[in-house]
């Protein structure tokens, strides 16, 4: 998932629930600004960021590995 994916998933999972950036920031102990960013996918956030965000949120983290074959 990019970086850009993973602010579109936030987006769009805060305006489903009705939370407005600053009041989701607030709840996830981060600045408004690292989240305007993110959702943008102008940041690059540590997973313990996304994590804290996706904890607000109700959202699961998943990892999914493609393998690649040259």
């Amino acid at each position: 998932m990019l970086v850009r994916d993973v602010g579109t998933a936030i987006k769009k999972r805060r305006k489903a629930l009705k939370i407005t950036q600053p009041h989701l920031a607030e709840l996830a102990g981060i600045s408004v600004n690292s989240l305007y960013k993110i959702e943008r996918g102008d940041a690059n956030p540590t997973l313990d960021l996304v994590e804290k965000i996706a904890d607000v949120l109700g959202l699961e983290i998943k990892l999914e590995v493609k393998k690649i074959t040259l």
